[in-house]
């Protein structure tokens, strides 16, 4: 036996079964020996020989079951023997005990092998643990990730699997991008468009020296969840949302490379799931973007009035993200918190504008309100539909003759030939099912069918208008008039109102949107929510730009350092600036009170469609209210 050390017998081991004075495997000790001796140094092994007679140089060999005192003495007398070269110093002899039974080996002595080593050091046990903890990583990767829902070494993206299977998270660039469902090719053209012009403003803003300053906003929307057919468009308001971002965007890159005051702006894409169940996710990924980037200087977005909305903006004002909601528009929104704006005006305003259209166009004073809520949801978690049922009530009162929660299958015959106002107070998703209901009425349809806002989102979708009564003609609300295809020409046509013409000329570039809009013979039309996002991000850019002016004043070379501004600051320099005229918006001219984060007098219009399965005819202004900019008055009258 030859150990090394007073931890030899702990280490692993190598058997000669046959070693003999003279031989191969007696050679092989004794050089080992000499090459210790030598140098003086320990080596893990443990060598274990066996033969018929130990070396002569050793003295006699302690029996088996004395192995323990064997070593004690040969590790005592080791410094000595190695001082004095002796050619066993390294080697311990052992006998078998006289007990041992069974046939002897050839050498003379019972054969005997070294005990197996401890489980926990068999080879086979790291092989087991790796399958172990990569089969445990796979579960844990599959349950917060998926195909094309994934984190990346690419851009910033911070991503997780949710519920049935949605992708909820943030991206800045195409490694991550959002919703794969068939029919939703815009929606996923307008994000790639987007991630590619932040790579270009990164580029502009090295380019500059870093002197133009540089933004980052996020846009917060359902973008996953929604059950759609392949041939239909179901993230219309997300997508156009996102197309009023993405032209802000490019506007600002379009500005003059020596323009060291304008500013550059990038945008994070990020999803809180239908009908913003999971916005609290969301929220809480951006709350960490928000600390480790201080580019990161407000939220674009929401998309719907829900309760869930409603938390993810308590969520944000804890956060200290400033809030730009273009289309929310639920009574008191602003309640849920001090850095909310929003670009539309409430339901209290719409609920006046029909009521004004009743009054004054169709002269009719009876009313028939049907509302709906999506499944699963009610008056108390739809904030849109809630209060703008309590509005009507309250505004119409008892000339309200029937209210009632339409479902999908019911029956409207008793509506056929209705002489009254038929207000459509529910979401977009059910007026597809609303008109169907009502082919039955035949060549007798209801005399004066008025839809709500979210009725737009059905109007924008072909697939969908095809299937309606040809007879029925329908006069919806918008929020975005002002920023029609003929408005905008109109404007430009004018040569006095830079806004809305430099607005037409970006949707009309080739290098924008997909496909490009009001192009003279085409009859792609602006979409309605594409100038209201438009607008929430510029009013932040300029605030910023503003701020970074003064900054600058003094040395207008210098470069821009983020940490200089933050989100609360620039909410407090957008009501700066709006405190004089307004913001003058695309969309129309933006002011707020100093106590609210509600527009007040924002323009509204009624929208007339004669024909609904006919796309191609654009939709035609009747009736409208609120200003269009500083000058013009705010009452309610035909277009």
């Amino acid at each position: 036996m030859a150990p090394v050390g007073l931890a030899a017998h702990r280490v692993p081991g190598a058997a000669d079964r046959q070693r003999r004075p003279g031989n191969v495997g007696g050679e092989l000790v004794r050089l080992i020996g000499d090459v210790r001796t030598e140098t003086g140094r320990n080596d893990p092994l443990l060598i274990v020989a066996s033969g018929g007679q130990p070396p002569p140089a050793l003295p006699e060999p302690h029996p088996l079951t004395e192995a323990d005192e064997a070593y004690d003495e040969w590790a005592g007398a080791l410094p000595e023997m190695r001082r004095l070269r002796r050619p066993a110093t390294w080697l311990v002899a052992l006998r078998p005990d006289e007990t041992d039974t069974g046939p002897p080996s050839r050498g003379g002595l019972r054969p005997f092998s070294a005990p197996d080593p401890p489980w926990w050091s068999r080879r086979f046990l790291p092989a087991a643990l790796c399958l172990v903890l990569v089969a445990a990583l796979g579960l844990w990767v599959a349950s917060r990730w998926g195909p094309g829902c994934h984190p990346t070494l690419s851009g910033q993206v911070s991503v997780e699997v949710v519920g049935g299977g949605e992708c909820v998270g943030y991206s800045d660039s195409a490694a991550q991008v959002f919703n794969n469902d068939p029919g939703q090719d815009r929606l996923r053209t307008v994000q790639k468009r987007i991630f590619a012009q932040n790579r270009a403003a990164e580029e502009v803003w090295q380019r500059s020296d870093r002197r133009r300053p540089f933004l980052t906003l996020v846009y917060l929307g359902t973008l996953t969840g929604n059950r759609t057919r392949a041939d239909e468009e179901s993230y219309v308001s997300e997508r156009e949302e996102l197309e009023g971002m993405a032209t802000a965007q490019y506007a600002l890159l379009k500005e003059s490379a020596g323009a060291d005051g304008a500013a550059l702006l990038r945008i994070v894409v990020a999803n809180g799931g239908r009908q913003m169940i999971y916005a609290d996710r969301a929220v809480s990924m951006l709350a960490e973007l928000a600390r480790d980037d201080p580019t990161v200087l407000g939220v674009v977005g929401l998309v719907e009035s829900r309760s869930s909305t409603a938390r993810a903006l308590r969520e944000l004002n804890q956060v200290g993200l400033p809030v730009l909601a273009p289309t929310l528009s639920a009574d008191k929104m602003d309640a849920n918190s001090r850095l909310y704006l929003q670009i539309s005006a409430p339901n209290k305003d719409q609920v006046k504008l029909v009521d004004a259209y009743a009054k004054q166009v169709l002269k009719v004073n009876e009313a028939h309100v049907f509302y709906t809520t999506l499944e699963g949801s009610s008056l108390t978690e739809d904030l849109y539909v809630g209060t703008l049922v309590d509005g009507l009530r309250q505004q119409f009162g008892p000339r309200i003759t029937r209210l009632d929660e339409w479902r999908t299958g019911q029956r409207l015959t008793d509506e056929c030939g209705y002489p009254g106002l038929l207000f459509y107070a529910g979401r977009w998703s059910e007026f597809d099912g609303f008109l169907r209901a009502l082919r039955e009425c035949g060549g007798n349809p209801p005399r004066h069918l008025v839809a709500d806002d979210s009725a737009n989102r059905y109007m924008a979708n072909p697939g969908l208008r095809a299937a309606a009564p040809g007879n029925l003609p329908v006069t919806y609300v918008s929020k975005a008039a002002l920023a029609t295809c003929a408005a905008l020409r109109a404007a430009h046509d004018r040569r006095d109102d830079d806004a809305r013409a430099s607005f037409l000329s970006w949707i009309q570039a080739d290098d924008l949107l997909d496909p490009p809009r009001c192009r003279p013979g085409s009859e792609e039309q602006v979409g309605e929510r594409v100038s209201l996002s438009y607008d929430a991000s510029m009013m932040l850019v300029r605030a910023v730009e503003s701020l970074a002016a003064r900054l600058h004043h003094a040395n207008p070379r210098q470069r821009w350092e983020p940490d200089s501004v933050n989100p609360v600051g620039v909410h407090a320099e957008v009501l700066r600036q709006n405190a004089g005229q307004g913001y003058p918006g695309v969309a129309g001219l933006i002011r707020f009170t100093p106590d609210s984060g509600e527009p007040v007098d924002k323009r509204l219009a009624l929208m007339r469609v004669e024909q609904v399965p006919d796309v191609a005819k654009a939709p035609v202004e009747v009736f409208r209210c609120g200003a269009a900019d500083a000058s013009a008055p705010a009452a309610c009258g035909p277009a």
